[in-house]
């Protein structure tokens, strides 16, 4: 009885830690365009390709190359693309913009988030949309 409760502790921890290793883990091209939710709106297929040109644009993006050139990402390099996927499509951000960011290596996505303008602000809205209707009048003239 003694052995079996041992056996089942150990296996057990060994299950625990699989799940380490699972989320750790090399991830493919296709689990990370899953991650990022990287989805065709149209028919609900993964746009991968959005990954291989961002490997091209950003030096810092280096998945690891194996079997007949399969790309296999660490969780750093996930992590790594969060961000810049965020940069790019929520902040509306550049590409030349988000590499200098990343390149001055300051860069914390916390900070980012602090600093951004809270849109749910309903007079805050109003008072942009004014000066927006201004804006356009002082063009006119």
């Amino acid at each position: 009885m003694l052995f079996y409760l041992n056996h089942r502790k150990s296996l057990k921890n060994s299950l625990m830690n699989m799940g380490n290793k699972l989320h750790n883990a090399y991830k493919t091209i296709g689990e990370v365009a899953e991650i990022l939710n990287l989805k065709n709106a149209n028919n609900g297929k993964l746009n991968t390709y959005i990954l291989r040109f961002w490997e091209k644009e950003f030096k810092q993006i280096k998945p690891m190359l194996l079997n007949n050139r399969r790309r296999y990402y660490d969780m750093k390099t996930v992590n790594l693309l969060k961000k810049i996927k965020y940069l790019l499509k929520d902040e509306g951000m550049t590409i030349k913009g988000v590499k200098n960011l990343l390149d001055t290596k300051r860069f914390n996505l916390d900070d980012s988030l602090k600093h951004s303008i809270n849109t749910s602000d309903k007079s805050l809205k109003l008072r942009l949309n004014k000066i927006s209707n201004i804006l356009k009048e002082i063009k006119k003239l």
